[in-house]
């Protein structure tokens, strides 16, 4: 479990690293469409992280994210769904935990850095809805991913910390299929 999770934490550096060269770089990015407002629906999957997290290790779930073009190559982002965690013991404890859900509300930034690719950050709150301790979480999430008109494939790390219960994070993958308004 440590060495899954350091492994995980070096590569977020080394990607974190990587996009901080790019940003840099001064590339001329691109929007991927003409439409100013646009809805995406996504399906979302991750690998829970942490020594104490809730369940089994394993989320998943859908959401809605709402983005507006603010200028090229910028958009701004709503995202809201639901997140249900795989039951199982809280990390190494003694103490096993029914099937977590989780809502998430979110609000970031999208920056295009070439063409169709994008690196994007998140902040918002989690509402945690049952398992071993119900409680509000902030949540900060850096991600990379690849856009077109229709589909948009994102990466990201996610973390939830604050509240009654033990922070935990999420090394996730979201699979969205979107439309303009």
């Amino acid at each position: 479990m440590k060495n899954r999770t350091s492994n995980l934490m070096r590569g977020m550096a080394v990607a974190i690293t990587c996009l901080t060269v790019l940003l840099s770089t001064g590339a001329k990015a691109q929007t991927n469409t003409d439409a100013p407002w646009r809805l995406g629906i996504g399906a979302e999957a991750a690998i829970v992280t942490g020594k104490y997290h809730p369940g089994g290790g394993f989320m998943y779930g859908g959401t809605l994210r709402l983005q507006h073009n603010i200028t090229k190559g910028l958009d701004w982002t709503l995202t809201s769904g639901y997140y249900s965690f795989s039951p199982g013991y809280l990390g190494n404890s003694p103490v096993y935990n029914d099937r977590m859900g989780l809502i998430p509300v979110k609000i970031g930034l999208k920056y295009y850095v070439a063409g169709n690719w994008y690196v994007m950050g998140e902040g918002g709150a989690g509402f945690e809805l049952s398992g071993y301790q119900k409680s509000r979480k902030l949540i900060l999430s850096p991600g990379i991913g690849w856009s077109s008109k229709s589909w948009d494939i994102g990466a990201r790390f996610e973390s939830f910390s604050g509240g009654n219960s033990f922070n935990y994070g999420v090394a996730g993958l979201r699979v969205a299929y979107g439309f303009g308004l």
